[in-house]
């Protein structure tokens, strides 16, 4: 069975994939078999036909990795002498991690806030006019491009050329900067402000998501709601202020945790622009750096335990809010 864990040849390949489909053709006309036998058969038994596979592979394929990184997380460097917690305490305590962990505070602050308010504001004022469709494609084509393509489009907008006669910009902010008598920079290099030029990438992405649920969510405000607040005399910021924004609240709550949730595993962006250099670090490319760089297992692994414990939370949330909202309902 050898073969089957290491197949090279072309032949073996197709091979696997063979039995891989026979595999999976046998277990489920098995299970359809049982099931729909004339016999009355117990729900539970119904059930764990279906889902019991699903649920098998979902333990392998995820609970699993997830314990034995908890485990890791407890030993050295090539997991071989256990070290209890002192790989929290360097993550948490060194000034390289602690400015890590700072780094990736400021995403989760900023990228949520900015992508939801300028997808908020535009989705009102594209609301029922006329290019509204246009208007609308034009914000959502950014989430069509994976991390790693809008990290290079970016990276060619923030490109720098030395200020030299005859050395043309090739970056269109640097050539921005040229036309209205303003010296080129460096934007990626120079610390803070670099890291903040990386979140502008993530907002561009997720300010599409963020105007396409709020706008869905603007459109479902009862027409007579609208007509009542508009004979009461609200209008303009009136009218946002008291009726849109507190009808929309469970989709603003939901499209800040969602946002919140992938800025906190945020990696294409800093590993394809800066590579975590610069002071731009963040967690998930610190476990990356640590696991297949470093090679430090335990410390990778600690990483990774610490992201997932700052996930928990918002998820938690973000569960509590929509039960809220059904209950409403």
């Amino acid at each position: 069975m050898d073969w089957l864990t290491n197949a090279d040849t072309v032949a073996e390949k197709f091979a696997l994939m063979g039995v891989a489909i026979l595999l999976f053709v046998v277990v489920m006309g098995a299970i359809l078999l049982l099931v729909d036998r004339p016999k009355k058969i117990p729900r539970w038994v119904v059930a764990a036909a279906f889902a019991g596979p699903a649920l098998l592979l979902l333990a392998w394929g995820l609970v699993r990795p997830a314990l034995l990184t908890v485990w890791y997380s407890f030993f050295d460097k090539r997991g071989n002498e256990f070290i209890g917690v002192d790989n929290y305490q360097r993550a948490l305590t060194e000034g390289q991690f602690q400015n890590v962990l700072a780094n990736t505070a400021i995403w989760v602050i900023l990228v949520p806030i900015a992508a939801t308010l300028i997808g908020l504001v535009y989705a009102v004022l594209v609301d029922r006019t006329r290019f509204e469709k246009l208007a609308k494609a034009l914000v959502f084509v950014p989430m069509a491009i994976s991390m790693v393509g809008a990290s290079i489009i970016w990276k060619f907008v923030y490109e720098f050329k030395p200020d030299q006669p005859g050395v043309k910009q090739t970056g269109l902010l640097n050539q921005v900067l040229v036309w209205i008598g303003l010296e080129p920079q460096q934007f990626l290099i120079n610390a803070p402000m670099n890291t903040v030029f990386l979140i502008v990438v993530m907002v561009w992405i997720q300010t599409g998501f963020a105007m396409t649920v709020l706008s869905a969510a603007i459109k479902a405000i009862p027409d007579d709601i609208i007509e009542a607040a508009r004979l009461d005399g609200l209008h303009g910021m009136k009218m946002f202020r008291f009726i849109t924004v507190p009808s929309i609240r469970p989709a603003l709550v939901v499209v800040l945790t969602t946002i919140a949730i992938g800025t906190l595993k945020v990696f294409d962006i800093v590993r394809t622009m800066t590579g975590g250099q610069f002071d731009t670090q963040v967690i998930a490319n610190e476990f990356y750096t640590q696991a297949f760089r470093q090679n430090n297992q335990g410390l990778s692994s600690a990483l990774a335990v610490i992201l997932f414990i700052l996930v928990i939370p918002i998820v938690v949330y973000n569960v509590r809010q929509l039960r809220k909202s059904e209950e409403i309902r």
